[in-house]
C-alpha cells in the first residue's frame, strides 16, 4: 500500500497506564475515504488506541501519522520531541471525535451547540457558522430541534448533534468511540443511519463499535484487537464470514 493514500498510519504503538500495557504494538494503515471498523473485547485497548491517533493519550512509544503529519509530537535527529498543547490542539482541529456520551453543553440550544466550536477555535463569523450548522443539522434530521436544549432530547437525537457538532469543523478525519453503546436500542439505528451517511459520503472514519452488522455493511476493513493488539484484519464479509484466528473465532461465536 502507497503511503501517499493513507489517511493514518500508526507504527509499532504501545501505551501503558502505570504497570498495566495497555497497547502492546499496533500496526495499523487506513486510506483516504476508507471506513475502518475496530472491534474486540472490552479492555482490548481499542478506545485507548483512538485516543491516541488525536493525543489525546500520549503514546509511550511507536508513531502515529494522520494525512502525513506527525501527530503529538516533532521528529529531530531521531529522537521526538513533545509538541506544544497549542501546536496539538491544531492538529486536532482536523480529526472529529464523537464519544459515547455526548459531551454537549446543556445550556446551549442545539444550534449553538454546534457553531460553538467554528467560531471560537476558528474564529468563522457567527452568521457563516450558523449557515453551516443549520445544513449540518438538516443533515443528521435535526432541522426541527436548532433552538431545543440538549436536555430536551433523546439520547439518539443528542448523539446526532455530537455528530454534527465534529463535523462543523470540517474534518478530514472521523473518530468514533462506541458511539451508540450508551442509547437505548430502539434509538441505535438513527444514530448508524447518521454514520451510513457520512461513510457514503467519502470522510475517512474509524469506527470503534460492537455494531456487527455495521461492520459487514459500510467497513472497508475490519480490525480485531484482543489484549492490546491486532489479532486479525482484512475484509470485514471475510473476516465475519472466515475469521482464521482462535480469538477472532470465539470472540465473533458470542456476538454473531
Amino acid at each position: 500500500m502507497s503511503t501517499d493514500d493513507l489517511m493514518v498510519r500508526a507504527d509499532n504503538v504501545h501505551k501503558s497506564f502505570g504497570h498495566l500495557e495497555v497497547l502492546k504494538g499496533i500496526d495499523l494503515a487506513v486510506r483516504s475515504g476508507e471506513v475502518a471498523v475496530v472491534i474486540g473485547p472490552s479492555g482490548s485497548g481499542k478506545s485507548t488506541f483512538l485516543r491516541c491517533i488525536n493525543h489525546l493519550e500520549k503514546i509511550n512509544a511507536g508513531r502515529i501519522w494522520v494525512d502525513g503529519e506527525l501527530i503529538g509530537y516533532r521528529e529531530r535527529g531521531g529522537k521526538l520531541h513533545e509538541l506544544r498543547e497549542k501546536e496539538v490542539a491544531a492538529q486536532r482541529r482536523s480529526i472529529g471525535m464523537v464519544f459515547q456520551r455526548f459531551n454537549l453543553f446543556p445550556h446551549m440550544t442545539v444550534l449553538d451547540n454546534v457553531v460553538e466550536a467554528p467560531c471560537r477555535v476558528q474564529g468563522d463569523s457567527r452568521s457563516k457558522a450558523r449557515e453551516r450548522g443549520r445544513a449540518l443539522l438538516d443533515r443528521v434530521g435535526l432541522a426541527d430541534k436548532m433552538t431545543s436544549y440538549p436536555g430536551q432530547l433523546s439520547g439518539g437525537q443528542q448523539q446526532r448533534v455530537a455528530i454534527a457538532r465534529a463535523l462543523a469543523m470540517q474534518p478530514k478525519l472521523m473518530l468514533f468511540d462506541e458511539p451508540t453503546s450508551a442509547l437505548d436500542p430502539e434509538l441505535v439505528g438513527e444514530v448508524l443511519d447518521v454514520m451510513k451517511d457520512l461513510a457514503r459520503s467519502g470522510i475517512t472514519m474509524i469506527v470503534v463499535t460492537h455494531e456487527i452488522g455495521f461492520a459487514r455493511e459500510v467497513g472497508d476493513s475490519l480490525i480485531f484487537m484482543d489484549g492490546g493488539v491486532v489479532v486479525e484484519a482484512g475484509d470485514p464479509r471475510e473476516v465475519l464470514a472466515n475469521p482464521k484466528h482462535g480469538r477472532t473465532q470465539s470472540f465473533l461465536a458470542k456476538v454473531l
